[in-house]
């Protein structure tokens, strides 16, 4: 089994490069299932239902978010009819959303887990004992589980890896929007990348307009974020997962530039 997860889709250009990848990399990567963070997905913060909608008719078949979740009020009423969202699962019980979802992929079930770090973010519950108790809860149901962790602390993320080394097929970090280069599979046979990177513009400051963000540091005054144009660039991972175990094969990064 072929899993491709997309790093933050930021803004317009991010949305634009899922739709002009997507139509050929399904294919030419032999891929069974398309996971992408969309929490930046409507103008560089937050989701709204018609992005959702945009989005998974693209091709994309499981969206995570992040701490932007909320931003875009409309996307509460939403979030609860939608199985193919899956919002971090250590936010405070009542939330509304899913804390994981479980597809039926090529006749065999795959769990996809969102969790939000702690270090710099909101001190939302534990998510490592989170992952532990939705991993337990899954355990007699599938084998092939997929963690994307939106953490700022690459500590953190390492951290989580390590914890989750089989127990998960993947822990995939996103939220910094910089693509690192430390994919491996861990020794227990889980996949793991620090962050998969960014879908979005290229010539940015993490998909913001250079110009508004230089500005912010020079003279410290506030400034309105805006999402630049330009080329686009598309980042993400592909993991290959025996089935039957669960454990990754594989995982490799993939970073494109469309000018």
């Amino acid at each position: 089994m072929r899993i491709l997860m997309i790093g933050d889709i930021v803004g317009q250009p991010g949305r634009r490069a899922v739709k002009e990848t997507l139509q050929t990399i399904r294919q030419e990567l032999r891929l069974d299932m398309i996971i992408a963070n969309g929490e930046n997905a409507a103008g560089g913060t937050g989701i709204t239902g018609e992005i959702a909608n945009e989005l998974l008719g693209y091709g994309v078949d499981v969206l995570t978010m992040g701490n932007h979740v909320w931003d875009k009020r409309d996307i509460i009423p939403y979030i609860d009819n939608e199985s193919r969202i899956v919002r971090p699962a250590n936010y405070p019980p009542g939330t509304p959303g899913r804390r994981m979802g479980i597809y039926n992929i090529k006749g065999s079930d795959v769990a996809v887990i969102n969790l939000s770090g702690r270090v710099y973010l909101s001190d939302l519950d534990c998510p490592f004992r989170m992952a532990q108790q939705l991993i337990e809860s899954i355990q007699n149901k599938t084998r092939v589980i997929l963690v994307d962790f939106h953490a700022e602390a690459t500590s953190e993320k390492v951290a989580m890896g390590w914890y989750l080394d089989g127990k998960v097929s993947a822990v995939a970090g996103t939220h910094t929007h910089i693509q690192t280069a430390d994919e491996r599979v861990l020794p227990e046979g889980t996949a793991y990348v620090t962050d998969i990177g960014m879908t979005g513009p290229f010539n940015s400051v993490i998909g913001v307009k250079k110009e508004l963000v230089l500005q912010k540091f020079l003279t410290q005054m506030p400034v309105r974020f805006e999402v630049a144009g330009g080329p686009y660039q598309f980042n993400a991972v592909v993991v290959e997962i025996d089935e039957e175990t669960g454990k990754a094969l594989s995982i490799e990064r993939i970073f494109n530039i469309e000018y």
